[in-house]
C-alpha cells in the first residue's frame, strides 16, 4: 500500500525565503564569473573618463570642477548599466540551459527565480556603486550634501536601476537568448543614457536634444543624485524619478511575471 501525506500548508513568506535561496545561488555564480560587475563599472567609467579629461575644461573650466558634476550621473549610469548586463541575461541563461526547468520539479514558488535574481542584482549593485565610489574619489569628487544624502543618493540610484531591470527581465524571457536580450539593451539604453544630463546642463544642449533630456527618466535620475550627492536644490527631480520607478515596475513586472509564468 501507498502512503500519500498531506501537503505541508504554504507558508505566507515561503515565497521570499525561496528568492533569498535562490539570489545566494546567483551571488555564488557571480563571485566565480564577476563579469557582470566588471563590466557594470568599466563602461561607466570609461565614458566618465572620456568625458572628464575631455570635456572637463570647457564645460567646467577644470577637471576638479567637472567631476563634481560628472559623477552623480555617473553612478546612476553604473546602476543601470549592471541591471542591462546581469538581471535579462541571467535568467536568459537559466531559461536556456534548462535549469528553469529543473527549478519547476522543487517545492518553490513559481516566481523565486524571477525575484532571486533580482535580489541579488542588489548586491551586484552595491558592489558597483562602491567601486564607482572609490574611483569618483581618486578622480577627486567629494561628497558635498553629507552622508544621509549621499546614502540617499546610492538608493535612488539602485532603486532606478533595480526597477529598470525589469525590462531587461521581460525581454530576457521573451527573447531566451543571452547575446540578443545585451545587444536589444545596449542599442536602447545606450541613447537614452547619453541623450540626458550626464556631460552637460540640459540648458546647454541644442534645442531638440532638450525637449528629450528634460522628459528623458535617467536625466531626472541624474539630477536628482547629483542634487543629493552636491548638496544642491533637488526641485522635483526626486519626486519625478520615484514616479518613473513606480510606472517601470507597474508595467513590466506583471508583463516578465506572465511571460515567465508562460515558461514554467
Amino acid at each position: 500500500m501507498i502512503t500519500t501525506w498531506p501537503d505541508a500548508p504554504p507558508r505566507p513568506l515561503g515565497w521570499l525565503r525561496h528568492s533569498a535561496v535562490l539570489a545566494r545561488r546567483s551571488l555564488i555564480k557571480t563571485g566565480r564569473n564577476p563579469g557582470a560587475v566588471i563590466n557594470a563599472v568599466v563602461t561607466p567609467a570609461l565614458f566618465g573618463a572620456v568625458f572628464l579629461y575631455l570635456f572637463g575644461g570647457s564645460v567646467a573650466g577644470s577637471t576638479s570642477a567637472y567631476v563634481q558634476y560628472l559623477f552623480p550621473g555617473v553612478l546612476v549610469m553604473g546602476a543601470a548599466t549592471a541591471g542591462l548586463l546581469s538581471t535579462g541575461t541571467n535568467l536568459t541563461l537559466d531559461l536556456r540551459n534548462g535549469i528553469t526547468d529543473r527549478f519547476r520539479s522543487l517545492p518553490i514558488a513559481r516566481v523565486a527565480p524571477l525575484f532571486g535574481s533580482l535580489l541579488a542584482d542588489l548586491v551586484r549593485y552595491l558592489a558597483a556603486a562602491a567601486i564607482l565610489f572609490g574611483l569618483g574619489s581618486l578622480a577627486g569628487f567629494r561628497i558635498g550634501g553629507g552622508v544621509p544624502a549621499a546614502v540617499a543618493a546610492v538608493g535612488l540610484a539602485i532603486l532606478f536601476g533595480s526597477c529598470l531591470s525589469w525590462i531587461t527581465v521581460f525581454l530576457g524571457v521573451l527573447i531566451k537568448d543571452p547575446n540578443g536580450v545585451t545587444a536589444i539593451g545596449f542599442i536602447t539604453f545606450l541613447p537614452l543614457q547619453l541623450g540626458t544630463s550626464l556631460a552637460a546642463p540640459v540648458g546647454s544642449l541644442p534645442g531638440w536634444l532638450q525637449a528629450w533630456a528634460g522628459v528623458n527618466p535617467f536625466s531626472q535620475a541624474m539630477d536628482a543624485c547629483r542634487a543629493l550627492l552636491t548638496g544642491t536644490p533637488a526641485g522635483n527631480s526626486i519626486v519625478v524619478t520615484l514616479i518613473w520607478c513606480a510606472i517601470f515596475v507597474a508595467v513590466f513586472c506583471p508583463l516578465a511575471v506572465r511571460a515567465y509564468a508562460r515558461q514554467q
